[in-house]
């Protein structure tokens, strides 16, 4: 029987807290995947170019979900070091504010979303053939989305402060009840089922819209019903301009990190809508599945976020690096290992989600093994990225984590995918250098992420730990509100600790 220390996040064993925090985010994370693969899976069936809609919706979905989501990290990195610190009270009333701000955010990016959907899709140049058949469906599909937007937040946030809380597992059992909802109205909406009309990717969009609904409510009673998480009251949701600005200062980055790497992506998929829509269906696939096999070390990255937190809330900074080095060398063991299966199964992994039969289903099996096997080799890599971007999230360095995010998309995966699909034309076509550049990106990053980790300059917590005691968390920072804190502290050569960053 492991004592309260094996069990616990800042004191004891390490493996088994880890162990704990983790399973549960990569289970989440693979049934967060599921709604996006049941979509797939059922859209494959309608056609080829349902599927390409997909790949051109999502990178413009994730760039206006990004200017919210980026506070969910600040949420969960203040939860996490007001935890460790032993501030219940401090971590409710983070809790309540984010909460707050997040809401009014989904709300007005929802609605600008659902405006600006087809003018920006517009936007992005294309083959006459993708222009015709595959961007109408697009904007179809986001339309939808877009109205649906605070359901999507709802979870999204109340997974965070619950991660950073260090309870995994109640996200895991409200995202599984989700969804099952998902997977059971989603081919009822896409090709009607009874009195339910057939309402194609729009009714992949609407199921996705329902089942996150429930998943909201569901979270929602969890914080307030139960003890299985931050106390947040009713005063908690009092506006705090101290600790409004706080999770600003700590998720702007944060944001801004999320909203480059989708950028990236938007610009990657404008490169690759000049191809015929069998690439821009494989490239889509390839990114679903890539996402899928990433999991563990999502799962990895995380629990190091909160794992970090709460040690140095807690005053335990020594710790806290070697739960980062712990996790980098199990997730970069475990990801050769799906490295390795992925290659080798990469054909029948694509088919299964393309099953119309016809010459163009065909291709984009074949594109989309290619490139699920060049992908295999960056994959150890994504777990050392992973990892190192979650303990400088876990500091609140979270301008760090943006620097390296932009270094690997940005002077990696984009120019990459540049010169060597639409200059240099690799193999010809050029599309052998889409996947490659795709995949020398993360190792740039992975590589320099952990290179700038052994400086050890992260080691501050954003809070101040004296703060704790009297219930208040509107202390100032220990470096005195100067405007340079643990998000990016000023280096002794005058540089600053927060340059550049993209994740998967």
């Amino acid at each position: 029987m492991p004592s309260a220390a094996d069990s616990s996040l800042t004191e004891g064993d390490l493996k088994r807290p880890m162990f704990r925090l983790a399973w549960p985010i990569i289970v989440t994370e693979l049934l967060q995947v599921a709604y996006n693969l049941a979509d797939t899976f059922w859209l494959g069936r309608l056609s080829t170019d349902a599927v390409a809609a997909l790949s051109l919706a999502f990178p413009i979905i994730l760039l206006f979900i990004s200017l919210g989501g980026g506070l969910t990290v600040a949420g969960s990195t203040l939860v996490a070091q007001y935890t460790g610190a032993g501030g219940e009270r401090s971590a409710g009333t983070v809790a309540g504010q984010t909460l707050s701000v997040i809401t009014l955010f989904a709300i007005a990016i929802g609605v600008v979303g659902a405006v600006l959907s087809g003018p920006v899709l517009g936007l992005l140049p294309s083959s006459p053939a993708t222009d015709a058949q595959v961007i109408p469906m697009a904007a179809d599909y986001m339309r939808v989305f877009f109205l649906g937007l605070p359901f999507l937040f709802g979870f999204f946030v109340f997974s965070a402060l619950m991660r950073g809380y260090g309870n995994t597992r109640a996200p895991m059992a409200v995202v599984f009840v989700s969804v099952v909802i998902n997977l059971v109205v989603d081919p009822a909406f896409i090709f009607g089922w009874g009195p339910i009309p057939a309402l194609g990717i729009e009714g992949a969009a609407l199921a996705t819209i329902l089942s996150r609904g429930v998943g909201t409510l569901l979270g929602f009673y969890v914080i307030f019903g139960t003890d299985a998480g931050p106390d947040v009251s009713l005063a908690d949701f009092r506006p705090r301009l101290d600790l409004v600005t706080k999770i600003l200062r700590v998720g702007i980055p944060s944001a801004l990190e999320q909203s480059a790497n989708s950028l990236g992506f938007i610009t990657l998929t404008a490169m690759i809508v000049t191809f015929q829509p069998e690439v821009v269906a494989a490239f889509g696939l390839g990114n679903r599945l890539s996402s899928l096999v990433f999991l563990p070390a999502l799962g990895l990255g995380r629990a190091t976020n909160t794992i970090v937190g709460q040690n140095l809330g807690a005053g335990e900074p020594e710790r806290a690096e070697r739960a980062v080095w712990l996790a980098a060398g199990v997730g970069s063991a475990l990801m050769v290992a799906i490295g390795v299966g992925a290659y080798a199964f990469a054909e029948p992994a694509v088919a299964v989600f393309i099953g119309t039969g016809t010459d163009a289903a065909d291709e984009t099996i074949r594109l989309g093994a290619e490139y699920l096997r060049i992908r295999a080799f960056e994959f150890g890599f994504i777990g050392i990225l992973q990892t190192m971007l979650g303990a400088y999230r876990g500091a609140g360095n979270t301008r760090t984590a943006l620097g390296f995010s932009l270094l690997a998309l940005w002077l990696g995966r984009v120019p990459i995918v540049y010169v060597l699909a639409l200059v240099v034309r690799i193999g010809g076509d050029g599309v052998p250098g889409i996947w490659i550049g795709m995949a020398v990106g993360q190792i740039l990053g992975a590589v320099a992420a952990a290179a700038w980790f052994t400086r050890g300059t992260w080691k501050e917590a954003v809070i101040d730990t004296g703060e704790e005691g009297d219930g208040d968390a509107g202390g100032d920072d220990r470096d005195g509100d100067d405007g340079t804190d643990a998000t990016g502290d000023a280096d002794a050569d005058g540089t600053d600790d927060g340059e550049a960053t993209p994740t998967e």
